[in-house]
């Protein structure tokens, strides 16, 4: 009996800071808190500058404004533990909250792999087919692919919760980052993980391994493209309308792709680095989205200086 008892208690896990900068917890909570006042702000102007400014009603800052809710999205789902372990020592997490949260973290995540494809498809209409941009990326056909997203990011990590739910675990308890993440719950269970670990590695192929290799191809095409323009400025302008994308292609694929690389491949790998990796993977993205749009979009900087002036 004492057995079953055991068995039926829900396993609760421990989640980790910063292991050994334990004395400097309070400037990490600070360094954090500022990191997701800035991304927030800077996600919630970049949405409301699109939603009041109706010529930025058009197929680029839809998907933008798309990228700012993902973001500001993700990190609400993050905010409560990271900031809850460096603020109250909150390390306790039960299963259900584990799973809720990794159901949120890995779906947002694939959406905004797809958004930064369907931004890089955006760029390839726009250079590559400029007559056809209006009737390609109509606002239903827009529409319809952030369904055709929503659906895929919700519908492939959907059947992950209940996989991890039915384990026993009993390989410890603590995860080694301030939230939960499929590959990391998946490790603790004392089961056989063969099926979690195979369609764990089938959703990142056919999510970010595949939108990645298009957004390259996309790439390939327009640099052909460009490159076939005689003159130089041309060139210049058409190449300077993809540096904002690129950044935030590169800010949301090196991180991911290396933390996905680490928990798979890397068991010898410094802890220290899986964890650093971890917080660059969840926070840079949504604070820095914001701030090279800002930077390199004129329509977006010169509305966000007209607010600031007001």
């Amino acid at each position: 009996f004492m057995l079953n008892d055991t068995q039926m208690k829900p396993p609760v896990f421990l989640l980790t800071g910063v292991p050994g900068q334990e004395a400097v917890n309070p400037w990490i909570s600070i360094l954090f808190f500022s990191i997701y006042v800035i991304s927030m702000m800077g996600n919630s102007v970049i949405l409301f500058i699109i939603k009041t400014d109706l010529s930025l009603h058009e197929p680029m800052y839809v998907f933008l404004s798309m990228l700012a809710l993902t973001d500001l999205c993700l990190s609400i789902s993050t905010m409560p533990t990271i900031l809850g372990i460096f603020w109250f020592n909150s390390r306790e997490i039960s299963i259900n909250a584990c799973l809720v949260q990794l159901f949120f973290i890995h779906s947002l995540s694939f959406i905004e792999s797809s958004v930064l494809l369907s931004m890089a498809f955006d760029r390839y209409v726009a250079i590559c087919n400029p007559l056809r941009y209006a009737s390609v990326l109509t606002t239903p056909r827009i529409v319809r692919m952030g369904l055709v997203f929503t659906i895929r990011g919700v519908g492939l990590i959907f059947p992950l919760p209940f996989l991890l739910k039915k384990f026993q675990y009993c390989r410890g308890n603590v995860l080694s980052h301030s939230y939960c993440l499929h590959q990391e719950v998946m490790k603790l269970a004392c089961s056989d993980i063969t099926v979690n670990s195979i369609y764990g590695l089938f959703v990142i192929i056919s999510t970010v391994g595949l939108d990645s290799l298009l957004i390259l191809l996309s790439y390939v095409m327009i640099l052909r493209t460009v490159l076939s323009i005689a003159s130089q400025e041309e060139r210049f302008k058409a190449l300077n309308t993809c540096v904002s994308h690129v950044c935030a292609v590169l800010l949301f694929y090196t991180p991911m792709i290396g933390l996905s690389v680490i928990h798979r491949f890397g068991g010898s790998s410094s802890t220290l680095v899986q964890i650093l990796m971890g917080y660059v993977y969840m926070l840079v993205p949504p604070l820095m989205n914001p701030i090279v749009y800002s930077m390199k979009t004129k329509q977006i900087r010169a509305r966000i200086t007209k607010v600031l002036l007001r």
